[in-house]
């Protein structure tokens, strides 16, 4: 990780995921997805019933590039739970198809609200 003390866009991120239970870096808002990965990781959230932040790296090239930085994660979106990083767009569906996600949040504490059947 980055000295987040010398970097303000590093001390955004780390502030972004420890001030909230579910963060999603993506291109994109979460009524409106930019681009298809991103869509997918906010449907699966969505399914699952996870309240989460989504923080849209669109708008600012040096956020865009930090988040990668920050965990050394090449792509976009990112995934954090509780502060800590789960993965992109892949991985949460590998999670949720095998029902890894709604564990992983339920053994954080994550309440997920109901889900519409």
């Amino acid at each position: 990780m980055t000295d987040t003390a010398a970097d303000p866009v590093q001390a955004f991120i780390a502030d972004t995921v420890s001030q909230h239970d579910v963060v999603l870096f993506m291109k994109g808002t979460p009524d409106a997805p930019r681009c298809g990965f991103s869509s997918l990781a906010v449907q699966i959230l969505d399914h699952v019933g996870a309240s989460f932040v989504g923080v849209d790296v669109l708008q600012d090239e040096a956020l865009r590039e930090g988040v990668k930085q920050f965990t050394d994660w090449p792509t976009i979106p990112q995934l954090y739970v509780k502060g800590e990083f789960v993965g992109g767009s892949d991985i949460v569906r590998e999670m949720f198809n095998a029902g890894e996600l709604q564990a992983l949040m339920a053994e954080k504490g994550v309440a997920l609200g109901q889900v519409d059947a």
